[in-house]
């Protein structure tokens, strides 16, 4: 019971970074139908960021929380402007062109920025220091759960109450909605679609650097390869959950995470891709928009 019981902590933690993720991908193809294949690599800028403000700030004397919590603030922003340049730079001009064109700029911009990273860094891991201190109400637990896994499920349960707060109250979140209904519509009736674009794009990118701290302070090592990695697996749970649904995504992220983690540990961490992308396809070949996915038809 116990193994079971670590096991599936594992998997929230797990599914709490890809369900923090896939966020940024079901709010951008929500708002414009894109699928933003350079996010990954904006959460793995957020983890460089955050080592490299970490390091600077230890040097000048800080250490504990405010430690971790102001470079992860600046890891955020930083993020967040990369976010908000990618979409002017390699999507806002593509926006009338064909379906095809901004998917392959998105890939194209994926490449750059690993490559920029790798470039301006190193390809080797780096260590990443341990931000989150271990919590002494934790120490009974401690062998099955760490305070780091317990401070990543309970930051993806706040920050997706928060945007499903702002999304649904705000005078932005309802200009979000009512651009994902009907761009055109929404155009006619005052809404600043670009604004509206921009505004979703540095959202989603500060959430992604959110995920980069988080899991780069729990595994403890970064490298300018992770947010492929991570970028992948958080699509997938996206398409898994229903892409273009927050709630959604936050559940493909949670089942996603749960099914890896229980077919590491009762078969082979060898198969964990084969049962996360056999359960993808098992689950869409029922529900092809996916678990709380909405079936659309094409407008003609």
């Amino acid at each position: 019971m116990e193994y079971f019981l670590e096991l599936f902590l594992a998997g929230l933690t797990r599914g709490s970074i890809y369900a923090i993720i896939a966020l940024g991908y079901t709010m951008v193809y929500g708002i414009i139908e894109l699928i933003n294949f350079a996010h990954g690599e904006i959460y793995m800028i957020g983890a460089f960021t955050a080592l490299i403000a970490a390091s600077v700030l230890s040097l000048l004397g800080l250490s504990g929380l405010s430690l971790f919590i102001l470079a992860g603030v600046i890891a955020v922003i930083y993020s967040a402007a990369y976010g908000y340049t990618v979409e002017k730079i390699a999507y806002k001009p593509l926006r009338q062109a064909p379906r095809l064109s901004p998917l392959i700029s998105a890939i194209g911009m994926s490449i750059f920025l690993q490559n920029y990273v790798l470039l301006a860094q190193t390809s080797d891991f780096l260590s990443f220091p341990s931000l989150i201190e271990e919590f002494a109400f934790m120490e009974p637990i401690s062998h099955i759960m760490r305070s780091t896994e317990l401070v990543i499920i309970v930051t993806t349960i706040v920050c997706t109450v928060l945007l499903t707060t702002y999304i649904k109250f705000t005078r932005m979140g309802k200009a979000m909605r009512a651009t994902a209904q009907d761009k055109t519509m929404a155009m006619l009736l005052g809404v600043n679609v670009n604004r509206v674009v921009s505004v979703t794009f540095i959202i989603g990118s500060g959430l992604a650097a959110v995920g980069g701290v988080l899991i780069s302070s729990h595994l403890g090592q970064i490298n300018f390869y992770i947010g492929f990695i991570a970028g992948i697996k958080a699509f997938t749970a996206a398409v898994l959950g229903g892409i273009g649904s927050i709630p959604g995504a936050v559940l493909g992220g949670f089942v996603l995470g749960l099914t890896e983690s229980f077919a590491t540990g009762y078969v082979s961490s060898d198969y964990e891709d084969v049962f996360a992308f056999g359960l993808l396809v098992f689950i869409l070949i029922f529900r092809p928009a996916g678990i709380l996915g909405r079936k659309t038809s094409e407008k003609v």
